[in-house]
């Protein structure tokens, strides 16, 4: 894993530098795939994704993705817990480095993400949110191919939880930065995602704005930190991975309560 000091130095010169993008919609909505269709990772935005570490644990584990009773099972919950840690760090490194980002959720828990947000928003991050939108029976026919399947009522709970959150969500990221990308069967799928791609690219190539995020750069770049841009992570009390020790200051970010889906 990089050091703390070299996401630092890659993060002033980042091209999505203090930019975060949200992505939610229920299970079977296709995230995963409107995000590599939509190339938001070629932008330099950061996958922050706990489903294939967490998919690939269970396996290392001789479970089953697609048994619910091996996911929910003892053996199966302590490989989330340790995905959501491993994650978790990750997402702290990479926002000690103001490192663009893409936040890959459900969308069912509102308030979980209305914090993150605001925790991002307090170090100048600048934030959008992607909806991925998708009937509910459209929804329910592509967990059924799925590795990691749900049964049919969980699916129809949380598609239900997702479509009551779609109102929230644009009044809490704005509707001019809230993009809702259908996604059925019968979707234009390069014409959405094309789209999708040009905004988000136009949106990342512009200069960070809040003076939060132009104080950090400027720190950065003079070499005048002070403490600035340093702080804890979970993956460990004070110490960064390469042994070296930094400060926990007023602008440090701590994101080891990461929740995964």
């Amino acid at each position: 894993m990089k050091s703390f000091y070299s996401f630092l130095e890659e993060g002033v010169n980042d091209p999505a530098i203090f930019k975060a993008v949200f992505m939610a919609g229920g299970p079977g909505s296709g995230k995963s795939f409107v995000t590599g269709k939509s190339a938001l990772t070629a932008l330099g935005l950061k996958l922050i994704n706990s489903d294939p570490a967490f998919e690939a644990a269970l396996k290392k584990a001789n479970l089953s993705p697609s048994n619910p009773e091996h996911v929910m099972s003892p053996k199966g919950q302590e490989a989330r817990e340790r995905v959501k840690q491993t994650i978790g760090k990750k997402l702290d490194l990479s926002t000690m480095g103001r490192l663009g980002l893409v936040i890959d959720g459900t969308g069912k828990d509102y308030d979980k993400i209305s914090k993150q947000k605001e925790q991002l928003e307090k170090l100048g991050y600048e934030c959008k949110m992607i909806f991925v939108n998708t009937s509910q029976d459209t929804a329910l026919q592509r967990n059924k191919k799925r590795d990691r399947s749900l049964p049919d009522e969980d699916v129809k709970r949380m598609w239900s939880g997702v479509q009551n959150n779609i109102g929230k969500f644009q009044n809490l990221f704005g509707g001019e930065h809230t993009i809702v990308v259908d996604n059925n069967d019968d979707t234009d799928v390069e014409k959405v995602t094309t789209s999708t791609f040009k905004k988000i690219s136009n949106w990342v190539k512009e200069p960070p704005t809040n003076h939060v995020a132009k104080k950090w750069i400027a720190q950065q770049k003079s070499g005048n930190t002070d403490g600035e841009g340093e702080g804890h992570y979970s993956g460990g009390k004070g110490q960064s991975h390469d042994g070296g020790t930094y400060k926990n200051t007023k602008t440090a970010n701590h994101y080891s309560d990461y929740e995964g889906k």
